[in-house]
């Protein structure tokens, strides 16, 4: 059984022996120290730069991850540098290589130039690998100069996967000189084997389907790895592009690292896809896993961020075995390129690698006259001055596209045909980030990086199935936006200071009002105050009273399926589609196919009528530009607000 060090006690030395460098470990002359590096999730990320807010961005880039790795190979005899998938597809440079640039025979992607800067040693397929089209993505990987290895995706399906006739290698099996503690040379045979989610078939269905199938990663492994224990491989590492996610196996699991690292014959493991680190504290209470060890089931792991945030290291301390090796000892980390200060300021840890960012600089280029460039049109407003006290272009057209991509998802699941909804909120609405903070897009041109203003965070797609009960329940913790108000009274203050913009989803695909003479059932954080008051009123789906029993999908983001804001109906159990595409993609895909979008809101909601009753709301002093064009509500200005805000008055 391998002796479990801590990172600490490794660098220390192994086996007693005295490490000659505080950065490297002495082995002794039938050892090899051998170090594995991982990166994950780089989604195209090579700047470090964000380009949807088109400025520079400390926490991101392989350029910058490519620093740690050049410290690494100076303080390691032996090393590898390993990908582990998901690299093609992700931000805008991505998009800019595959729909305005193209990829022609012989040239190479810039992800995959940077990649062969740093020197990887090999890579596995992520799902986004095959967002574009298994033709991009051969031209793509056609420019690499290591292998990509995937062993569970097949062009044609055999008895057992080893007789699959697979889309690329299963696994390689490399031959590597390494050197022992005395200098000595020896000869050892490293195999790498690639897995990815076999729920690529559902993501990317209209270019998979009929010309590859998936199998299940476990099943895959458990065929493949003892073949490669047969061709001599003395180590085995597992480039799993799926999760840290549940010790009991299931069939076609997507995050399937846990139960993976048990097979026999696997290493050590390289994890990814949730965009997480390990080790670390977020995976303090997962069956199998050590998250202080940074091991899954006693074998070592990694799990190095996302964007090139972290680089993922495992130390593995080998001993000669008669003919072959074994693993003695190992230590596992991720370390990263930036660190977060108290006062949430960010600092660099580490420089750019001129290199790496020469290899990729032509197309950054592009890529920013791209998203600076107008890849739809709006012919109305894009703005969320009032998006917190009528239906809002804003949120809409976040819905719409929402629903678009939901429809195309669910096709062929059992969930096709049930109605689907869409929650979004505004997410720039003033408040704490003050008078300007708001989403302002004029008619006209719309470019990549004002979908920034659309949708500030990098949630990825979620869909839950809910109750109409549900539906309703969850429109009551949007409602604690507001104060509750007396009938007949003036110029009452509207809005819930502690309640959040980001928590106020508005559900399109329905019709309600909002009684604002009602107490609240729900506090600003989602407590429950009174379960027997009523805020929603007159809710109603296709004309009709919403059915409490019906069931619903809601397209939503992974923050609020999740349990995000604590809404009924979205505690995580719910959730029946994860979406390997973020919302900001997807309002991207939606503009470029549309061409020209249409994001007039449609009142769906509005308070309910409260005769010789007013309130009162504070926005941003631009807002006087779109007042009178609020469909469903009569808005008048009333005067200067707080802090550089203005003040608007709604007769209910």
């Amino acid at each position: 059984m391998p002796i479990q060090l801590d990172r600490r006690s490794f660098l220390a030395g192994t086996a007693g022996l005295i490490a000659m460098h505080p950065f490297s470990v002495q082995a002794a002359n039938n050892q090899v120290h051998l170090r594995l590096m991982e990166t994950t999730d780089l989604h195209v990320h090579v700047f470090p730069y964000d380009y949807y807010a088109d400025k520079p961005r400390d926490t991101v880039g392989l350029a910058r991850t490519a620093s740690i790795v050049k410290d690494i190979r100076a303080e390691a005899t032996n090393s590898l540098l390993l990908d582990n998938g998901d690299f093609l597809q992700g931000n805008p440079m991505g998009d800019y290589i595959a729909y305005e640039k193209g990829l022609k025979e012989g040239d190479t992607h810039p992800v995959i130039a940077a990649m062969n800067a740093v020197g990887f040693d090999a890579s596995t397929l992520g799902n986004h690998e095959f967002n574009y089209g298994l033709e991009f993505l051969g031209k793509a990987l056609a420019g690499a100069s290591f292998p990509v290895v995937c062993a569970n995706i097949a062009k044609e399906v055999g008895a057992t996967p080893r007789e699959d006739k697979t889309l690329l290698k299963p696994y390689v099996i490399m031959d590597r000189t390494v050197t022992d503690g005395a200098g000595n040379s020896h000869q050892i045979k490293i195999g790498l084997i690639g897995f990815v989610p076999p729920q690529v078939m559902n993501w990317d269905r209209r270019h998979l389907e009929g010309n590859v199938q998936a199998r299940d990663i476990l099943e895959c492994a458990r065929a493949y790895v003892p073949e490669m224990k047969e061709k001599g491989a003395d180590v085995i590492i597992a480039l799993s592009h799926s999760g840290i996610g549940e010790a009991n196996e299931t069939e076609g699991m997507e995050n399937a690292s846990v139960p993976l690292a048990a097979v026999e014959g696997i290493d050590a493991i390289m994890t990814g896809h949730s965009h997480l680190v390990f080790p670390s504290s977020s995976y303090a209470d997962f069956a199998g896993v050590d998250a202080d060890k940074g091991t899954i089931h006693g074998k070592p792991a990694t799990m190095g961020g996302y964007w090139g945030s972290h680089m993922g290291l495992i130390d593995l301390m080998l001993e000669r075995d008669g003919n072959g090796w074994r693993v003695v000892g190992h230590a596992s980390e991720a370390r990263p390129i930036s660190q977060r200060n108290e006062d949430r300021s960010i600092t660099a840890l580490v420089e750019s690698q001129p290199d790496v960012l020469a290899a990729a600089q032509a197309d950054h280029d592009g890529t920013l006259a791209y998203v600076r460039r107008a890849v739809g049109k709006t012919d109305a407003p894009l703005h969320s001055y009032f998006a917190l006290v009528a239906d809002d272009p804003s949120v809409q057209i976040v819905s719409i596209a929402q629903t678009w991509y939901i429809e195309q998802m669910l096709k062929g699941t059992e969930h096709e045909g049930l109605p689907i909804l869409s929650a979004a909120a505004p997410f720039k609405a003033g408040g704490r980030g003050g008078p300007e903070y708001y989403t302002d897009v004029p008619k006209g041109d719309v470019a990549i990086k004002n979908v920034a203003d659309l949708y500030l965070y990098p949630n990825t797609v979620r869909a839950v199935r809910v109750t109409g009960q549900q539906v309703k329940d969850w429109l009551e913790r949007s409602a604690g936006a507001f104060n509750q108000v007396e009938a007949g009274k003036a110029d009452q203050l509207l809005l819930n200071e502690e309640f959040r913009s980001y928590n106020f989803d508005v559900i399109d695909g329905v019709t309600y009002e909002i009684d604002l003479s009602q107490p609240s059932m729900f506090g600003p954080k989602g407590e429950l105050l009174d379960a027997a008051t009523n805020r929603i009123v007159n809710l109603q789906y296709n004309g009709a009273a919403l059915d409490l029993d019906a069931e619903f999908i809601v397209a939503t983001n992974n923050y609020r399926a999740s349990g995000g804001g604590d809404f009924p109906g979205a505690k995580g159990d719910t959730i029946v589609f994860e979406g390997p595409d973020t919302n900001r993609d997807v309002i991207v895909r939606y503009i470029v196919e549309k061409g020209t979008i249409s994001p007039r809101a449609d009142a769906n909601w509005k308070f309910t009528a409260l005769p010789g009753t007013s309130v009162l709301f504070d926005t941003g002093p631009k807002a006087t530009d779109y007042a009178d064009s609020v469909p469903g509500v009569s808005i008048a200005p009333a005067g200067e607000g707080p802090n550089g805000f203005a003040r608007f008055k709604i007769d209910l």
